[in-house]
């Protein structure tokens, strides 16, 4: 088809995610959930206290939720100006071009699936006390990982307003017994006295080695904070929607964070919580709740655990059904990946192929008798650090590039500073690495596999700019971008359009 003008051209079976279902709110249970902080107060916070090479860790969510309420801005600036269930690569291809944007469309949709894969095993873990004390059984992890899969293929296809329902209630159940969880340890504090430097870092424990992992490891806990521009196209106001809801996650997560992490200390005395940490690793916050409270208050803290997991597993399924969907109706899928249920507006098509492919990855694993490795979902948060990283350069390039009625502070100031903390604490993720993933494999491997996995979408990108120029247009924009003229119109003979007037002498 020549390039002369026009949208791209849509397929019949194609529909519109369904708009105007989701408030703010819901938004952010969305982001809240995926980023499962019961688990991270339950299993990272006791894991590094446990090390003695690491400062507390309360100060270090704070340090890093700055950045990504940086990011924000800029992020809910994009979104505003072209809403798009893309959200990370969809800015990426606006700011830094179309072959980028389609490599990062992958990188995303592989990050993602790492991190659901590891959150797969995890569930295992989780599931056995409970297993054990309900039923006296000790459960394969396949079993209750094809349970978790069951329920999340059921809930990918449902209506996303009803889906929302499920996960905020979820997410406010585990954000009640975090607090009370908290207010126990506060006020039974070790030794009778409330250490309120427990967790705050010194001035000879900021100068460890250890502050640089320290903070790789804070800013991945904050992964899922930037899945809310998934759902810009479902929200009730698009433009303005994630512009609120990022931020709002962000210091909401930050207060979860915080909070677990000193009331962990103060529980357990600031000279005793290396020790006990180390001991009882993710068993520690139920250990000390469970000196304070009724056994059946442990009981559901540990249920929430497990449900929170599957929130998440959730949460994440819909974040990638919608990269798909826009992938698909971009054509860097098969376009069938666009097609949406007439009554509900979910991505039917994107949700069933991303349960089936979860179910076959998970089979793989049970079929030669291994399980998904946990530090998966750290390979996939790094993944997602490296694109918050073109994404903050790419709000960075695209507003001050064609600005609108942004101020100078969400146009520049905001996105700099966010590209610059960004891409510093991608550095120490790259410094970091061999402990970060517990290998000792090259510490090269991780961004060659990264790297080779945008240069892919580059390349698809580049061949799409050669033999389907109007769909290359559409990378970034819905696939339904305007294309300007390229040749002049033909010029009629004077006083064509009033023939009558025309001298035939």
């Amino acid at each position: 088809m020549p390039l002369n003008g026009g949208v791209a051209p849509t397929d019949h079976a194609t529909r519109s995610l369904a708009g105007g279902r989701l408030a703010v709110a819901a938004v952010v249970f969305f982001a809240i959930t995926a980023a499962a902080p019961m688990t991270v107060v339950c299993t990272i916070v006791p894991a590094l206290y446990a090390r003695d090479d690491l400062p507390p860790p309360a100060l270090a969510f704070v340090a890093v939720a700055a950045p990504l309420l940086l990011f924000s801005l800029g992020y809910g600036a994009m979104m505003r100006r072209a809403p798009n269930a893309g959200a990370l690569y969809a800015v990426v291809a606006r700011g830094l071009g179309r072959p980028l944007g389609a490599g990062a469309a992958w990188l995303a949709l592989l990050s993602y699936q790492c991190v659901q894969l590891g959150l797969y095993a995890v569930t295992g873990a989780a599931a056995a006390p409970l297993l054990s004390a309900w039923l006296h059984l000790t459960v394969p992890w396949w079993q209750v990982a094809a349970v978790c899969w069951l329920v999340v293929a059921i809930c990918g296809p449902l209506r996303v307003a009803a889906v929302a329902a499920v996960v905020a209630l979820i997410a406010i159940a585990e954000m009640a017994v975090i607090t009370g969880f908290a207010l126990a340890d506060v006020l039974e504090p070790a030794d009778g006295r409330i250490a309120v430097g427990a967790a705050w870092p010194t001035a000879t424990s900021l100068d460890r080695a250890g502050l640089g992992l320290l903070l790789v490891i804070a800013i991945l806990s904050f992964t899922g904070f930037e899945t809310t521009a998934a759902y810009s196209e479902e929200a009730m106001r698009p433009r303005r929607s994630i512009g609120r809801a990022a931020p709002v996650t962000v210091l909401l997560l930050m207060l979860i964070f915080v909070v677990g992490s000193w009331t962990t200390a103060v529980a357990a005395g600031a000279g005793q919580v290396g020790d006990l940490a180390a001991a009882y690793r993710s068993d520690l916050l139920f250990q000390l709740a469970g000196a304070r409270l009724a056994p059946w208050a442990v009981t559901l803290g540990r249920v929430l655990l497990l449900t929170g997991l599957v929130a998440a597993l959730i949460a994440l399924h819909q974040t990638i059904a919608r990269y798909l969907y826009a992938a698909g109706r971009e054509r860097l899928l098969p376009v069938v990946m666009a097609r949406t249920a007439r009554r509900t507006g979910a991505p039917r098509v994107a949700s069933i192929t991303q349960s089936l492919f979860a179910a076959a990855v998970l089979g793989a694993y049970v079929s030669v008798g291994a399980m998904p490795d946990a530090r998966l979902a750290v390979v996939g948060g790094l993944g997602i650090l490296v694109l918050l990283c073109l994404a903050a350069l790419a709000t960075l390039l695209f507003l001050n590039r064609s600005p609108d009625d942004e101020t100078i502070w969400r146009r520049f100031v905001a996105p700099a500073l966010a590209t610059i903390s960004l891409g510093v604490f991608g550095w120490l993720a790259y410094r970091n690495l061999p402990i970060l993933l517990g290998t000792d494999l090259p510490r090269w491997t991780l961004p060659a596999a990264m790297g080779a996995t945008l240069t892919l979408g580059v390349v698809q990108g580049l061949l799409l700019r050669l033999v389907r120029r109007i769909t290359y247009a559409g990378i970034g924009v819905g696939g339904a971008a305007v294309v300007t003229r390229t040749t002049a119109p033909e010029q009629r003979a004077p006083g064509a359009h009033r023939p009558e007037r025309v001298d035939r002498g």
